[in-house]
């Protein structure tokens, strides 16, 4: 089993470090670890903030644990040369198309939502986000009317084998461990007035088909704003295109009270001897005001690493056993700035590893 691992910028080393020091815990068999630059360290150290080398060893390996990009003293850069530029190259590179974001506030910290407390308690859900279409990749520009005034545009657009691509990880998800609630899935659109989602709907309904034991909703991207903030028990995974998932997921992760609980990942279509290989990280970006300072909360990190090994590795066993620790670590006060807490980086990573 082999990991590419990319801490990147920022506090990402920090957080990495502790996920790598869970996973080397657990001692499992096989498993082989690889470092690379990835960022703005790449660019300082190589020139680009994704070289040929690193994404070698992406693509050699079964999954990659990535940390966190973006390096102010990069501002400056053109574009393609920016810190950012080595997530969007990986997606692209490595044909990773769905995002999967894990939204859930755990015991004890229903108060940290801007939610009432026994509505927050019941926010556990899966929104999985088609990454690489929609209006973010269709045709765009801009036009200047005869009266001189601006107008700019961008195409939406979804075609049936895209859609049906990613409402196949979103069944697949529904059956998976870290569904909150299994065999329920909702799929997200606007198909009242947009003839794209009306192409979403119907070709989810027919992948559904291959899928009797999962039970399909369909609900309206407005709707399903308000029902997340006001009843988000009915949702177990939803699943949606680029531009609603984009702000969906972070509606959600808004919900939860804190950026530094939330894993995520990235996946394809490429299968490895032991899983689906995917991409892993934390939510947060490199949070340079407290890069080096240790005051970091891993604790995402270390849950994106627990994905990992349950869709990338099949170990659901190990996967539980990551996310258990983390829960009781929570419950034992285990807390970092973010929640409140003063606990460290390395203390909170220890103390994980001691429940662990």
């Amino acid at each position: 089993m082999k990991i590419a691992v990319l801490p990147g910028d920022g506090i990402g080393p920090e957080v990495t470090r502790e996920a790598v020091r869970v996973l080397e815990t657990l001692d499992l068999p096989g498993l082989t670890m690889f470092d690379g630059d990835v960022g703005g360290v790449a660019y300082k150290r190589h020139g680009h903030p994704l070289p040929q080398e690193t994404l070698t060893i992406a693509k050699s390996c079964d999954a990659v644990l990535f940390g966190a990009v973006g390096d102010p003293d990069c501002d400056g850069l053109e574009r393609h040369l920016r810190p950012e530029q080595a997530i969007l190259g990986l997606r692209k590179e490595l044909d990773l198309f769905a995002n999967l974001r894990p939204a859930k506030v755990f015991a004890g910290l229903e108060h940290l939502s801007p939610l009432k407390p026994e509505i927050a308690g019941e926010l556990d859900m899966m929104i999985v986000r088609e990454l690489t279409g929609d209006v973010y990749f269709g045709d765009k520009g801009e036009r200047v009317a005869n009266d001189g005034s601006r107008e700019g545009w961008d195409m939406m657009s979804y075609s049936e084998p895209e859609v049906s691509r990613i409402a196949q990880v979103a069944f697949r998800t529904a059956r998976a461990g870290d569904c909150p609630r299994k065999q329920r899935l909702c799929s997200v659109d606007k198909a009242n007035v947009l003839e794209t989602s009306q192409v979403w709907r119907d070709t989810v309904k027919h992948a559904a088909k291959s899928h009797p034991d999962i039970d399909l909703s369909h609900m309206y991207v407005d709707n399903a704003a308000m029902q997340i903030i006001s009843n988000p028990a009915q949702f177990g995974v939803i699943l949606t295109g680029n531009l609603f998932g984009d702000i969906l997921s972070d509606l959600a992760s808004a919900a939860v009270g804190s950026i530094g609980l939330l894993p995520s990942a990235s996946v394809g279509e490429r299968e490895t001897d032991h899983g689906v290989f995917g991409l892993y990280e934390p939510i947060h970006g490199s949070a340079p005001d407290i890069a080096g300072q240790g005051k970091a909360n891993p604790m995402a990190t270390i849950l994106s690493a627990a994905m990992m090994l349950r869709h990338s590795f099949g170990r659901e066993a190990e996967a539980v056993q990551i996310e258990t620790a983390v829960s009781k670590a929570l419950a034992d006060g285990i807390r970092g700035g973010d929640l409140g807490g003063e606990h460290g980086c390395e203390e909170i990573g220890a103390a994980v590893r001691e429940r662990l």
